[in-house]
């Protein structure tokens, strides 16, 4: 026999409660037998029951498992691209510490989320660059992520149809049989610069891969820190303001069947987005059979509430009087 909830510490704190309560109750029995004639014999009857029962509820409550039984156990496949954005004006701070720190905290939770799933790494700005192709080895995902910064791309603006292209070409050339969910999380201020956006959408549509549109910045926006400066912006000379411009990011997600989440001042929608991912239904890659032993709880519970039940209708005469 093994145990589906082998939780000692607990098992052990309810037998004590038990104990003490029950010796408390034994204890008023014999301050009254001082008084009373107490019929020892079905007083120690009662006991008996109680202590079977309360056994009882304890073994149905650790789960016993007796035997095996086998289920079949279909493994469903996601492939997830996740492309972030490295332009300088992720280094804004209207998001603390910065727009590109505060990705980094959440990337490192997001991943953890999908254990069984491939995932990839692309980083862009005016260029797209494969960071990590698709795997399963988070402890590379991670690695990569760590190590982002807005030093290891160009950059002359931000184009979000480069990483949504590489994501695709790299979807359409994977040789695997296996038939999975494919999707990008694309993450950026939103600032666009690109051209084709929209026809590398409709294509991404028509292949079935979703886009979740991660925004992060706020409507007021924020001076962009460079060095011990800031950027400037040189039609006014003045300090660049970026802010969270959604509407291309928006676009995405609803030409692909995805939706749009946002890191702002007003929303802090990153656990959104991980249910939403998360209910892809990915296609079933393997099926296979596993053996898993057989919960018996029900009986022992069964037998209890028995005895519980006969030691309530049917109770025992102690007192003679």
């Amino acid at each position: 026999m093994i145990w589906a909830y082998p939780d000692l510490r607990l098992t052990l704190l309810l037998t004590g409660v038990f104990i003490l309560l029950y010796l408390f109750y034994l204890t008023r029995f014999w301050a009254i037998n001082r008084k009373l004639k107490v019929e020892k014999q079905r007083l120690f009857t009662k006991l008996i029951v109680r202590t079977a029962y309360f056994i009882l509820f304890l073994i149905a409550f650790a789960g016993p498992s007796i035997g095996n039984s086998f289920k079949e156990v279909k493994e469903e496949g996601k492939d997830i691209f996740i492309a972030v954005d490295l332009s300088q004006s992720m280094n804004a701070t209207d998001i603390g510490p910065s727009r590109l720190q505060r990705i980094k905290f959440e990337l490192k939770n997001l991943i953890k989320s999908f254990p069984s799933d491939r995932i990839g790494l692309i980083i862009f700005s005016s260029e797209a660059f494969m960071q990590c192709p698709l795997t399963f080895d988070q402890a590379v995902i991670q690695l990569y992520i760590d190590g982002l910064n807005t030093g290891l791309v160009p950059n002359a603006g931000t184009d979000l149809t480069a990483p949504l292209k590489m994501a695709m070409d790299r979807f359409m050339k994977d040789e695997s049989q296996e038939v999975k969910a494919k999707s990008v999380i694309l993450i950026s201020d939103g600032e666009n610069f690109g051209d084709d956006f929209e026809s590398i959408v409709s294509e991404l549509a028509e292949n079935n891969i979703k886009v979740f549109s991660l925004g992060i910045g706020t409507q007021k926006g924020s001076q962009i820190p460079r060095g011990n400066g800031m950027v400037i912006d040189p039609g006014t000379g003045e300090p660049a303001i970026s802010k969270l411009e959604s509407n291309s990011l928006r676009l995405a997600a609803s030409e692909t069947s995805g939706d749009y989440f946002e890191i702002s001042d007003e929303a802090q929608q990153i656990g959104e987005l991980v249910s939403a991912i998360d209910r892809l239904e990915g296609g079933v890659a393997n099926t296979r059979m596993v053996e898993a032993s057989s919960n018996k709880y029900f009986y022992f519970l069964l037998a209890a509430l028995g005895l519980a039940l006969l030691d309530m209708i049917l109770p025992i005469k102690t007192i003679k009087i």
